[in-house]
């Protein structure tokens, strides 16, 4: 590899397509961004326009490389991370989309798959994830019962499904390959992680035919070639955006706990082997035939979404400029029972109805949607120790990072640091290391801000009153 290369990693994320060109030891030499729109048809129907999002990425990807003027011939890769568990499905022979990209938002699958509720021990033992209308099986079986193009491609052996990611590299790229990547594919609830591969009893299982899957391959791979002008960039990379995001200071670091925070909040303890813990998920971080990194993984559904969600509810329109000032002074708001998305780990309730104990104005409301955020960061940190292997430290990142109250909060319920990540744009500086070969030396920025515990009585006790109220709306007996 030589010295001065430079490499162009795209984000496709729910609120925008991102790219940003970054350089050997870590820096965004450029990075350019383009919004997306996200349909929310129902709370459960939430979906993506599939000629928008292939074009919103041809857009970033061709600014940031203008933006290098010469400097573009130093480009040596690009790579991509997405969504993870967004679906769409296409007709292989011409590209044409035949369903609307479907969100790992969307839970319109969720009565269909009650009828396998028996079977949810061997989806768990098969893929370490729970039966859930998030990922994607039973949004593309929703798709082969209820849109007759996909039934039509099926018949003529046109059809192509599967990740997103999947979709969007047949489509960036000259070879238009047929591939998925481990990370990608783990999420749909057919592929096996111990296999490596999709897992026939699960597609039987499901009702899906699999001749229309991609085609499993690492995560580094020669995918083909991304064309910007006269320049073909070789593809090396694809992955999941909560995946890369790891890898934004090197290799992660086991003993910590990364919790990146978006339109959902998602909770990650690596290790290089499989490890499975009731509540939690199993996750397939990176594998490329010589490495191989899982996690074990919460989710909290309703994180910035929630606080959009009640924002607008609430008539609030400055949400962001005037929350973290009510963070600080709202000592007593009310409780918020978050199902915003569906209530995540370690509870999996779809249709949990979202709820305030207790009154307040707007103010304090919303700041009890933030704590609520807190209050399950520090229930899924609970399961995470089950094992006796408390975390060192919490690194958190990502839009609600910025939020000082929220992170102390976090510090003073989990009682170990809390670590902001100095790389706001921890999913393209992550993936800008693994298109850079995975370097053992890599530079580390110093942390922005280290928030240690404090002493916090009026937190834990609302923590405590919040947790007995949510443990008795899902039904669940108290636990480590």
């Amino acid at each position: 590899m030589k010295d001065d290369a430079i490499y162009l990693a795209m984000d496709q994320g729910g609120h925008a397509s991102r790219a940003a060109v970054i350089d050997q030891h870590g820096h965004i030499l450029t990075q350019q961004a383009q919004a997306i729109g996200t349909l929310h048809r129902s709370d459960d129907v939430i979906e993506h326009d599939p000629v928008e999002v292939v074009e919103s990425l041809r857009v970033v990807a061709r600014r940031a490389v203008t933006d290098l003027g010469d400097d573009a011939r130093r480009l040596a890769g690009a790579g991509l991370a997405t969504q993870r568990s967004n679906v769409v499905c296409w007709d292989k022979e011409n590209g044409r989309a035949l369903s609307p990209i479907i969100s790992w938002q969307d839970r319109r699958g969720r009565h269909w798959l009650e009828r396998l509720a028996g079977s949810a021990a061997q989806v768990r033992q098969r893929t370490g994830l729970i039966l859930s209308a998030h990922y994607g099986a039973s949004k593309l079986r929703w798709c082969l019962d209820n849109l007759e193009a996909v039934r039509a491609a099926a018949a003529g052996n046109s059809l192509a499904w599967g990740p997103m990611a999947s979709f969007l590299v047949y489509h960036l790229l000259d070879e238009r390959p047929l591939v998925a990547d481990p990370v990608n594919a783990s999420r749909t609830l057919l592929y096996n992680p111990a296999r490596g591969g999709w897992d026939g009893d699960l597609l039987e299982l499901f009702g899906l035919p699999a001749p229309p899957l991609p085609r499993c391959v690492p995560s580094r791979y020669p995918y083909g070639h991304l064309s910007i002008g006269d320049l073909r960039i070789p593809f090396t990379v694809l992955t999941g955006d909560q995946s890369a995001a790891l890898f934004a200071m090197g290799r992660p670091d086991f003993d910590a706990v990364y919790v990146n925070t978006g339109t959902g909040v998602f909770l990650q303890r690596c290790s290089d082997r499989l490890a499975d813990r009731a509540g939690l998920l199993q996750s397939v971080v990176w594998r490329d035939g010589d490495t191989e990194i899982y996690a074990l993984e919460g989710a909290v559904n309703g994180g910035a979404g929630a606080l959009h969600h009640e924002a607008g509810r609430l008539g609030i329109s400055d949400m962001e400029a005037r929350l973290p000032r009510w963070l600080e002074h709202r000592r007593e708001p009310p409780l918020f029972l978050n199902g915003v998305g569906g209530l995540g780990s370690p509870y999996w309730v779809a249709g949990f109805a979202s709820r305030y104990i207790g009154e307040g104005d707007a103010a304090a409301c919303l700041v009890a949607v933030a704590e609520s955020i807190v209050f399950l960061v520090q229930r899924n940190l609970e399961v995470f120790a089950g094992d006796g292997r408390r975390p060192g430290k919490l690194i958190i990142s990502g839009g609600l990072a910025a939020l000082d109250g929220l992170c102390r909060k976090l510090a003073a319920l989990a009682g170990v640091p809390v670590f902001r990540s100095p790389n706001i744009e921890a999913t393209l500086c992550g993936l800008g290391y693994l298109l850079a070969g995975v370097p053992i030396e890599y530079p580390r920025p110093p942390w922005q801000h280290v928030f240690e515990p404090q002493p916090d009585a009026l937190i834990k006790n609302r923590y405590q009153r919040w947790r007995a109220a949510m443990e008795t709306a899902v039904g669940h007996r108290s636990q480590p």
